[in-house]
């Protein structure tokens, strides 16, 4: 339903303004989604005792990033 109202919305604003709309997110999209991790954690390290203490206390500002492809 979401995506039905979107592009309906989209249709009505005009071509510079939807043009404009997607100009912007293509700028913004490496700092709008920007993630920085505390530590990359391959996919043979999840499961070291030492690595689930880590990642598994879920503290706030603490993210892990698992890489299967290490």
């Amino acid at each position: 339903m979401n995506g039905f109202l979107l592009f309906n919305a989209l249709g009505k604003l005009g071509t510079k303004t939807v043009v404009k709309i997607r100009q912007r997110v293509a700028e913004e999209i490496t700092t709008t989604f920007a993630s920085s991790y505390t530590h990359e954690v391959s996919l043979a390290e999840v499961l070291h005792l030492q690595s689930i203490a880590a990642y598994g206390k879920q503290a706030t500002g603490e993210k892990y990033l698992i890489t299967p492809q290490a």
